[in-house]
């Protein structure tokens, strides 16, 4: 924020070159959250701009810069910042820096999506009018910069302005409050600003969700579900198209959702393809302004509904963060070759929060965000880069799992020569498994991709070749092994034999009742879970900690849409508790923390308490380790480590 970004610039012209018409760039925040800075007052970082844009210009591309109001009760509280905020003498120290009082001010004092500890206050008439000045300062310089035009956001998502036309948040009776027309004052007044100062062909586009899909305060509606609208329904945003179209803006960029429902604007792998298409294509008949739409969109769905007219262009970012050179790749009959996004925010947005925590997002990973899980050159190129060796090595890669694929494909980049030692007869490894589940169909063409590009390489590989003492592999100059985990066991547990692993009843699909018990409620036992209700079956799991998937680096758009269609799905969770024993029918529960032990009837039991690495050669070895063997993680920490290891070779 409030600099000119060149990591950020690389990105964007490498998105440009890939024939985006327009490339927006992530919001930036007219009020500084840190150091309470007017974004207006930077004039350097606009100077640097002006210097840049003629090179975006040259690649045919527009850049319309995103300006946000900010976020309201919907500002990401850590635990350092409760802490800050809490602390009365350490409140006053930081307000120069973080005046978290007036970051998190909302239209009226409501609860903080991510913090119980850091309530928003009553924004004032006076600070409405500062940010509405600020608006119209900044869009002028950007303007003089060259930048093509502005979008405002947002009316969208829950942010700081959609928050002033939600009926459940604002409950002011002043201007800015009560009735629609006060409600969307603030927004309009901003684009009337704008326009005032830059001139009314001076392009403003704006960040829009069509309805909110929220049932109340920290709690979102699944697809499908039957609910009283707590925010904007239809009805209303009917209006307020027109509403907005007629103070002045001149593109709806449209989603679903609020932070509150937060897996309608940031769509994880659970919700449907262009989830958010029909509401956009419905609202684009009360506007004269073009209308996208964003959120999980399929490129050829999109293609269809704009030649029809049904839609006038289609928003898409996580794609690009994947696979910089995508639309290269379609436009070329290449489609084959991209490396498709699954939706999983691990390295682009993984904002984690569980029951009774703040964000729980490492500090690195909230400094810089727009990374990618499966392409860590993106937005690091200077830390993740192709560098062609000296000295070609031969290196043995024992397991085919994507660790061991990512290694191989960067080694022949670097031109090393990589052969893999697989002991199955597929790549993939406990991937496939994590794949099979019936909504992960991105994660299928992910599997899809990797071995076709090692086809494709003609990297070497050696089938149901299991490799058990690293000692018995010749005439190689470097090992890497990637030998993955295998599930955790409790045999003090009577019983315990009888649990399914996640292989058995996912990808070998072995019969199960109608009632699985999973012990343990992480995001994987919750998926599963997920994968058996669509198939009308009844899930129960018992939980060790407070809440499901409590576990750092797991994105709240994620896990709040596992976390609700559990309870809309009325499964039954015992949180806090845990299997004391198993038998055929039923198995024993405790209560942790009462003490109580109760029967619980079930079918099967999945043992969904975790992984252990297994690696080859144990974890003394010379031999590098990538992946689950080293310790138990994600795709990204699987893809980067490889990166690591790969670089250093």
């Amino acid at each position: 924020v409030n600099h000119f970004d060149k990591d950020g610039a690389k990105f964007i012209l490498e998105v440009a070159k890939n024939n985006c018409g327009l490339v927006l760039p992530g919001c930036q925040p007219v009020y500084n959250p840190m150091y309470g800075q007017w974004l207006y007052k930077k004039k350097k970082m606009y100077e640097d701009l002006a210097k840049w844009m003629p090179k975006l210009h040259k690649t045919g591309a527009k850049l319309f810069v995103q300006l946000t109001a900010g976020f309201g009760r919907s500002f990401t509280i850590s635990e350092m910042m409760e802490t800050l905020y809490t602390n009365k003498a350490l409140r006053v120290l930081a307000k120069p820096f973080m005046d978290l009082d007036k970051i998190t001010a909302a239209p009226s004092p409501s609860p903080n999506r991510w913090s119980d500890k850091v309530p928003s206050r009553e924004m004032t008439v006076e600070e409405i009018q500062e940010f509405i000045t600020a608006f119209g300062k900044t869009a002028k310089l950007l303007k003089d910069a060259g930048v093509d035009g502005v979008e405002i956001h947002a009316v969208h998502e829950g942010y700081l302005l959609d928050q002033f036309t939600l009926k459940y948040v604002n409950q002011r009776t002043d201007e800015y409050g009560g009735s629609f027309e006060n409600r969307y004052r603030f927004a309009a007044e901003i684009v009337k600003e704008i326009k005032k100062v830059c001139g009314q062909d001076f392009p403003v586009s704006l960040r829009y969700s069509v309805e909110s899909k929220t049932k109340g305060f920290r709690e979102g509606a699944l697809p499908g579900e039957s609910f009283t609208e707590a925010g904007r329904d239809m009805a209303e945003s009917e209006k307020a198209a027109k509403y907005l179209q007629d103070a002045g803006y001149d593109m709806l960029n449209c989603d679903n959702g609020t932070y509150d429902a937060w897996y309608w604007a940031h769509p994880p792998q659970y919700m449907p393809d262009n989830c958010n298409l029909e509401y956009v294509e419905h609202i684009k008949k009360f506007t004269d302004k073009p209308v996208a739409c964003a959120g999980r969109m399929d490129p050829v769905k999109a293609a269809e509904e704009i030649a029809a007219g049904r839609l006038d262009a289609v928003a898409i970012a996580r794609q690009n963060l994947v696979d910089h050179e995508w639309v290269h790749k379609i436009m070329e009959g290449r489609q084959d070759e991209i490396k498709p996004c699954i939706r999983c925010h691990n390295g682009c947005f993984n904002f984690s929060k569980a029951k009774g925590t703040s964000n729980m997002q490492k500090l690195d990973d909230s400094l810089h965000l727009a990374r990618c899980a499966l392409n860590p050159t993106t937005m690091q190129h200077n830390k993740y880069k192709i560098v062609p060796t000296r000295k070609p090595k031969k290196v043995a890669i024992i397991g085919g799992g994507v660790g061991g694929m990512e290694c191989a494909l960067v080694l022949l980049q670097r031109g090393h020569k990589p052969v893999i030692f697989e002991k199955s007869n597929e790549l993939g490894g406990l991937f496939l498994t994590a794949s099979a589940m019936s909504f992960k169909e991105n994660d299928k063409e992910l599997i899809r991709w990797y071995q076709r590009e090692i086809e494709k390489a003609g990297v070497e590989v050696h089938y149901n070749t299991e490799v058990t003492d690293l000692g018995t592999i010749r005439g190689f100059d470097e090992i890497i092994v990637a030998s993955g985990s295998v599930p955790r066991t409790m045999p003090m547990i009577p019983g315990f034999d009888k649990c399914l692993t996640f292989t058995q009843l996912l990808k070998e699909k072995k019969e199960v009742g109608d009632k699985v018990l999973f012990i343990g409620g992480g995001q994987s036992s919750c998926e599963a879970a997920y994968d058996l209700i669509l198939q009308g079956k009844h899930p129960i799991i018992v939980e060790y900690a407070n809440d499901l998937v409590n576990a750092q680096a797991t994105c709240l758009a994620n896990t709040s849409f596992l976390r609700d269609a559990m309870e809309y799905h009325k499964v039954p969770v015992y949180l806090e508790s845990t299997v004391t024993a198993i038998r055929d029918g039923s198995v024993t529960v405790k209560n942790i923390k009462t003490g109580e032990t109760f029967e619980v009837a079930c079918d099967d039991v999945v043992n969904g308490i975790g992984f252990v690495p297994t690696p080859v050669g144990g974890k003394s070895s010379k031999a590098y380790r990538v992946g689950d063997c080293v310790a138990i993680g994600n795709l990204r920490t699987v893809i980067w480590r490889a990166w690591d290891v790969c670089m250093k070779i």
